[in-house]
């Protein structure tokens, strides 16, 4: 989802600011779903698809110009399914983007990692950048984690010895149209079970603590950081006024739709392919992408408010036609 805000950005200002004068090369695994997502913008001069993984060598005959690295499972439903395909892309992936970076001597190179990279031990304050816990590395859950933490250490070596300008990116949990209906994190479970008037199941016992931003204002601080930001340097890009309780959330949407009359209930079983996050708070210090002139403009109400309006407004048409 995050890329697609990226590339969609560009070429809505290619078509009404740009004079089509940018050109996107996307680099997408499943050409099917590709085709879905980017349909309007297929066969255009100012888009090309380029169907490959990431951990191949990535080869472009064009000049390119800024490199934007955010190919990467993040639910944690795949952490257990799939390891590897969450672990490589941020490794190999990375290694890969970096040297195309570094034979086209790229203007920006932005890395979007993870608030994950904290780990755990620390989070009673608001994590600012340099607020480093611990992740266990024979956890499997930490393929996620150390991936990130992985692909940062290399992009701080490729401009150590080799010049590629890296920014570094760090989303906290971000939402919006454009989630996957299969996404398994708990708040797109909760939209969904909105949009389809379905009782809200709680998983946990909602205490954990989470800094939700709505997609518009996190896809202006990933450009905010490639365009503004200190190469070499970690941003976090989350909305240090969206936090809330998981259960503080569920109670907040189904606060938004009481005509829909809908509960929050427990789950009876747990679910065995999804492996919970043992840190209990994931609250952001922005102060650092505030100071390049970013500042978050949706609160959690609206934001949440607007998402499901957009999925009912789709799942609308969709029965219509």
């Amino acid at each position: 989802m995050l890329p697609f805000y990226l590339v969609q950005t560009i070429l809505f200002l290619n078509e009404n600011r740009f004079n089509k004068t940018a050109r996107v090369f996307a680099i997408v695994r499943n050409k099917e779903k590709a085709y879905r997502r980017y349909e309007k913008y297929i066969g255009t001069r100012d888009f090309v698809l380029l169907v490959q993984d990431i951990n191949d060598p990535v080869v472009i005959h064009e000049d390119v110009h800024f490199i934007i690295h955010a190919a990467s499972q993040a639910s944690p439903k795949f952490f257990v399914q799939d390891p590897v395909g969450t672990f490589s892309p941020n490794v190999f992936g990375t290694r890969n983007l970096l040297e195309l970076g570094r034979a086209k001597g790229v203007e920006g190179f932005l890395f979007v990692s993870s608030c994950e990279v904290y780990g755990q031990g620390n989070s009673d304050l608001l994590l600012a950048e340099d607020a480093y816990g611990y992740v266990d590395p024979t956890n499997i859950r930490s393929c996620y984690a150390e991936g990130k933490r992985a692909g940062e250490v290399l992009c701080v070596c490729w401009q150590q010895q080799y010049g590629v300008p890296i920014k570094i990116a760090r989303p906290f949990h971000t939402y919006g149209p454009g989630m996957s209906i299969g996404d398994g994190r708990v708040f797109a479970d909760f939209v969904f079970d909105i949009v389809h008037e379905r009782n809200l199941v709680m998983k946990s016992d909602g205490s954990a603590r989470r800094a939700f931003c709505y997609i518009a204002d996190a896809t202006v601080g990933f450009f905010t950081v490639l365009l503004r930001g200190e190469p070499g340097q970690a941003y976090n890009v989350g909305n240090m006024y969206g936090e809330m309780s998981v259960l503080g959330l569920a109670e907040l949407l189904v606060s938004l739709f009481p005509e829909k009359h809908l509960r929050i209930e427990r789950a009876t079983e747990p679910e065995i392919a999804y492996v919970q996050s043992q840190v209990k708070r994931y609250a952001p210090d922005t102060t650092k992408l505030c100071a390049l002139g970013w500042f978050p403009k949706y609160s959690v109400k609206d934001g949440f408010a607007r998402t499901i309006q957009s999925f009912s407004e789709s799942n609308k048409g969709a029965i219509q036609r």
